[in-house]
């Protein structure tokens, strides 16, 4: 049984008879801050007490009078101005307590009523290498995926590569004009993706001498502009005076920006110019823009020869990021790409024209919708589709095959116009019932601030991310245990070197960017994976050292003791596991079930500061401590494991 959960049912009734929609008012019970003021706070009488005109206290003291609350709460009072302090009866939690050690599921009950889930996430293009850019919506997604599975939903995960469109029009171009079949022959992954990054840089060096003069005139016009506004006088009115300044700022910003995407352009151009060879190069493959979306449009419509080296290529491609994926023990129950729905975009079009949703102009099938100024293209009018009809195709499929009732989208930030439109779209195809929702992240960055990249400027490579991770979590695996074997030390280092990076990342809150380092991931203090599998394996340690027979404790669980205020603390973290699953699936957080388990770390370590096992006063007291140490090992085991982490009984 939730504690939560129940305390909120109790006070329902109550809170209806004074409020027609109590639910908002039920969100605002929580945890205490503060152990002194109970288990559990109620704030909601101040907002109540200002919508029905009363005093707030007598409104907290009005529902502690009505509430069913005494087999649930030994205190349950009113202080300070209204707040209502609930104080969870031992009895009670103790019983929780002893249904959650002989539990394989720690007392968390299954949702009532379980949703069908897709869980899109990672989503690579699979022409190149994975990059520092895929850790976030790969260990977010897997873990959202795990937790909504654990709770009872029914969960299906779908890597919608990017296996099809443009990507492969340039490595068929790079490999028809400038493969070296040495090297594809000893690494073929290795030299398509120096196929694609080179066809990419003269596309790039064509593009920017055609934006180059654009984008010069534009910052003209800007100063121009500028110059105009700074020259106008004040004129008393403080209202106007102060919409000029902010235009001035406005239009600062916008200068930087543009004066950055100039350098960016220059910097493309000079990377080419400055090369004889590559300039030779650049000027004998002029239209290579136009002969890549050539190449593209051979390979969609069946090309035989660019379907041959499509075939040829992919095994490869999908090769080198299984290895991955292994690598961060990252399995999918789908990976249907781009590739899978090529043949069901026309059908896609088509409808959309059909239902009148859809509409031709300027030669380009759009979707036009009352709250964006721009339409949503489905149909390019070179015939070419999009990924927006991708991705609706994508939709009705998951919808229509699978009967899904959500879907979550784990991909960063800069997708979020993308989604808001394509989302709408779906709703006015037909789709309006279904969760559609972006889980979006942050970046991550250097320490300079920056988006993290090598001192090359090239993306970080995944494989070299995990290599280091490894590398650096193996020097402390052999400083901590010179004794332990080879082999036993690569273990050790695999488990805390790939737990540390995927922790490192979950910890954050996903809206947020946050800096990378490897220092502070792979510490044994702090909000790290290492301390949290430190704690576990210190209770295993415990266990042998005391020769404790945890198994039958948990068939046979002994009544917890509450000789300290800390093994009551623990306890309520403890029975708390399931509120924390709860509260990660509102919108969809992990980084709040890695603060639960971290705190419950914390809270452990007093414990075990305070509370000897082994030299506990009476025997009871000691299986009861004993059960505490394993309810809490066992705990931070399924939380990790829920965050894709593993443990290990010795560090």
């Amino acid at each position: 049984m939730n504690a939560l959960a129940e305390i909120k049912s109790r006070f329902l009734k109550p809170l209806s008879e004074l409020i027609d929609e109590p639910q908002a008012l039920l969100a605002m019970i929580r945890p205490a801050g503060d152990t002194k003021f109970g288990d559990y706070q109620a704030n909601f009488a101040m907002p109540l007490g200002k919508k029905l005109g009363k005093s707030p206290r007598d409104v907290a003291t009005e529902l502690i009078g009505k509430v069913a609350i005494d087999d649930l709460c030994q205190n349950s009072e009113v202080a300070g101005p209204g707040f209502i302090n609930l104080t969870l009866d031992d009895k009670w939690l103790q019983a929780r307590l002893a249904a959650a050690i002989s539990d394989e599921r720690l007392g968390v009950e299954s949702v009532e009523s379980p949703r069908k889930y897709v869980v899109d996430f990672s989503s690579p293009n699979v022409a190149k290498p994975m990059h520092v850019g895929h850790i976030r919506s790969t260990v977010i997604g897997d873990a959202l995926a795990k937790i909504l599975d654990f709770v009872g939903h029914d969960v299906k995960t779908d890597n919608h590569l990017g296996d099809w469109g443009t990507q492969f029009g340039m490595i068929i171009y790079g490999y028809k004009h400038f493969v070296n079949q040495p090297a594809y022959e000893e690494a073929p992954v290795r030299e398509l993706g120096r196929l694609y990054k080179f066809v990419r840089q003269l596309m790039d060096y064509q593009s920017a001498l055609v934006s180059l003069p654009v984008a010069e005139a534009l910052l003209k016009k800007q100063q121009a502009t500028l110059a105009e506004l700074k020259q106008q006088p004040e004129t008393g009115d403080k209202a106007a005076d102060k919409k000029t300044r902010k235009s001035i700022g406005a239009l600062d910003s916008k200068m930087a920006d543009q004066a950055s995407t100039i350098d960016s352009l220059k910097d493309k151009i000079a990377a080419v110019e400055n090369d004889e060879q590559l300039k030779q190069l650049a000027h004998d493959h002029a239209g290579i823009g136009n002969a890549v979306l050539l190449e593209t449009a051979a390979l969609h419509a069946g090309d035989e020869t660019n379907k041959r080296l499509w075939d040829e290529f992919l095994p490869y491609c999908r090769e080198d990021i299984e290895r991955i994926y292994s690598r961060l023990a990252i399995k999918f129950d789908y990976q249907h790409g781009e590739s899978f729905f090529h043949d069901q975009l026309s059908a896609v079009v088509d409808d959309f024209e059909a239902k009148g949703f859809a509409r031709t102009s300027d030669g380009a099938v759009c979707v036009f919708m009352d709250d964006y100024e721009t339409p949503m293209i489905i149909k390019k009018k070179d015939g070419a589709f999009l990924y927006a009809t991708t991705d609706l195709a994508t939709i009705k499929y998951r919808m229509d095959e699978w009967n899904s009732d959500a879907c979550l989208y784990v991909v960063d930030h800069r997708q979020h116009q993308h989604f808001e439109k394509l989302f709408d779209a779906a709703k006015l195809w037909g789709y309006a019932d279904a969760e559609l929702t972006h889980v979006s992240f942050g970046t991550v960055l250097g320490q300079d601030g920056k988006p993290y990249k090598t001192r090359s400027g090239d993306t970080v490579g995944l494989e070299g991310l995990l290599d280091e991770a490894e590398k650096r979590a193996l020097a402390i695996a052999i400083e901590q245990n010179p004794d332990l074997t080879p082999d036993d030390q690569k273990n050790i280092a695999h488990v805390v070197g790939i737990g540390a990076l995927k922790y490192a990342d979950l910890s954050q809150n996903r809206a947020s960017d946050y800096k990378f380092s490897y220092d502070k991931m792979l510490a044994l203090r702090g909000n790290t994976a290492a301390y949290l599998q430190f704690s576990y394996a210190r209770v295993q340690g415990i266990i042998r050292k005391v020769g404790a027979d945890v198994e039958g404790l948990r068939k046979n669980p002994t009544p917890i003791e509450f000789s300290t205020d800390i093994e009551r603390e623990l306890s309520v973290k403890l029975i708390r596991f399931g509120e924390a699953l709860d509260e990660v699936l509102i919108e969809y957080k992990p980084n709040i079930l890695c603060n639960y388990l971290f705190e419950l770390t914390q809270t452990f370590f007093q414990f075990l500061e305070l509370c000897s096992v082994k030299d506990a006063e009476t025997e009871s007291l000691k299986a009861s401590r004993l059960q505490l140490c394993d309810l809490t090992a066992r705990t931070i085991k399924t939380g990790l494991s829920l965050l894709g982490i593993g443990v290990l009984d010795q560090m």
